[in-house]
């Protein structure tokens, strides 16, 4: 009996283990959501409520938080290297980070169009709660920067922000958006709107007119005036441009005038083949062709006028980020690829990994987010998804944000956007009408359970980058 009891005991023992192993293993998290359903112009509804495995932030059980010292800028003092007075980027053992100004390690968390809303209630909202547009853009800096942000990203309000007297002490790194071939476009006639973006004839860019180098020429000159400031993160040449598989026919349909079909014409010429003959290949060498003759004049404008500064590309959207051409034409001139990134739930590491193969440079995502159904707003507009509450968007942002942490070719991210859409602004772009993508309310009010999600990933990121690294 008693051999039968010490038995009984010994493989109770050596279950112990396994018992608290389950206990500390996270319970499985799902979330619902929806995904908008787009055409080439504009958003059309969504599709059924499913269920979303989600990883959050509590679910990683082995994870111990500690607190980071940072920099002025937001950059970790725990890690350091040379500075240079100005952001840069550089591959330290095995991942890439940006640097700031002091030689510390930095990922860029930002958030998009950081502005005074326009409409007449966004107005009333602004003088009661802050007064004044300085009142403002002090609040703007203290809300992001107590949350983890250390930035902004395209089209915030930047001579505001920057004027702010907690700039001096809580400097946000900003960036601009420069828009060299919508500019020119815009000069030259023949742009329209589109839904997030302009328009092009025949879905191709004008970058094979002989006017467009010296365009870019004197449209850098405006550069100048930001090379010495040490807080420019960085800037953007243009935003979600038409650069596709088949720009080779786009250019070859223009009208026999336009310098773009004397250029794709005089292409397949010297290859020997008529349009009837273009091949998936021939796209792809086209379209690297393309890419390569825009990233290289625009790359040459920005650091002929502000050499201290980083180039981050033109935002590259949908299928663009599959096509090794288009990654590798940029690689050669930017210092960071930028990438919106829509209609995926989690990041897609192989893909991730792919960006950093073809363009041997970090990337930035610089567009994200998701809508919540208790916002109060109809949410008709926007790319993306659709969750039930506030709480649900913030586990979005946990699950997408992690992600991103994971690979090593990230330096940071841009949340898309400040504020919401107001459904009573006359004018707005068609994209941005009436949804729930801001951090805040049309009446400037935070979405506090989505801000909680956020702060808690924003203030660990540089331990969460060590621990996934670890991992590997």
């Amino acid at each position: 009996m008693r051999k039968q009891i010490l038995l009984s005991l010994a493989a109770v023992l050596a279950l112990a283990p396994v018992v608290k192993a389950q206990e500390k293993a996270p319970a499985p998290l799902v979330v619902q959501a929806k995904r908008g359903l787009t055409t080439s112009d504009a958003t059309k509804g969504f599709g059924e409520w499913k269920d979303y495995a989600t990883r959050s932030f509590a679910q990683l059980t082995d994870f111990k938080p500690k607190e980071t010292k940072l920099s002025p800028y937001g950059g970790r003092k725990d890690k350091r290297t040379k500075a240079t007075g100005f952001f840069h980027v550089k591959q330290l053992n095995g991942r890439w980070w940006a640097i700031d100004p002091e030689g510390y390690y930095f990922l860029h968390t930002a958030v998009n169009t950081v502005t005074m809303g326009a409409s007449a209630r966004n107005k009333e909202a602004l003088k009661e709660k802050f007064k004044d547009s300085r009142g403002w853009a002090s609040a703007a800096n203290q809300l992001l920067r107590e949350n983890g942000f250390n930035g902004t990203g395209s089209w915030s309000n930047v001579k505001e922000l920057m004027a702010s007297p907690r700039q001096e002490k809580t400097p946000l790194a900003y960036t601009i958006n420069w828009d060299f071939m919508s500019a020119y476009g815009k000069k030259r006639g023949g742009t329209y709107q589109k839904p997030g973006h302009r328009g092009y004839p025949n879905d191709v860019i004008f970058v094979f007119d002989p006017e467009f180098e010296a365009f870019c020429d004197s449209h850098a000159k405006q550069l100048a005036a930001y090379k010495n400031d040490k807080n420019v993160f960085g800037y953007f040449s243009d935003n979600e441009m038409p650069f596709g598989r088949k720009n080779l026919e786009g250019y070859l349909t223009l009208d026999p005038k336009e310098p773009g079909y004397a250029a794709a014409h005089q292409w397949i010429k010297e290859r020997g083949i008529t349009p009837e003959q273009i091949t998936d290949a021939h796209r792809k060498e086209f379209l690297a062709f393309a890419a390569e003759r825009y990233f290289s004049i625009v790359a040459k404008a920005i650091k002929k006028y502000d050499p201290n500064h980083m180039y981050l590309g033109c935002r590259f959207y949908g299928n663009q980020r599959e096509y090794p051409e288009m990654l590798e034409a940029a690689g050669k001139y930017v210092d960071v690829v930028s990438i919106n990134y829509y209609n995926v739930w989690t990041p897609e590491q192989d893909k991730m990994r792919n960006w950093g193969a073809w363009s041997k440079k970090p990337f930035i995502i610089t567009e994200w987010y998701v809508k919540g159904e208790d916002s109060g707003l109809p949410n008709r507009t926007g790319a993306g998804w659709m969750v039930k509450t506030q709480q649900d968007r913030g586990l979005f942002y946990q699950n997408f944000t992690l992600g991103l942490l994971e690979n090593p070719n990230c330096v940071g991210w841009h949340w898309f956007q400040y504020q919401d859409n107001d459904p009573t602004l006359e004018g707005a772009e068609s994209s941005n009408i009436d949804a729930n993508k801001g951090i805040v309310d049309n009446y400037y009010q935070v979405y506090q359970p989505l801000m909680d999600k956020m702060r808690e990933i924003n203030q660990h990121m540089y331990q969460l980058a060590d621990y996934f690294q670890k991992k590997k």
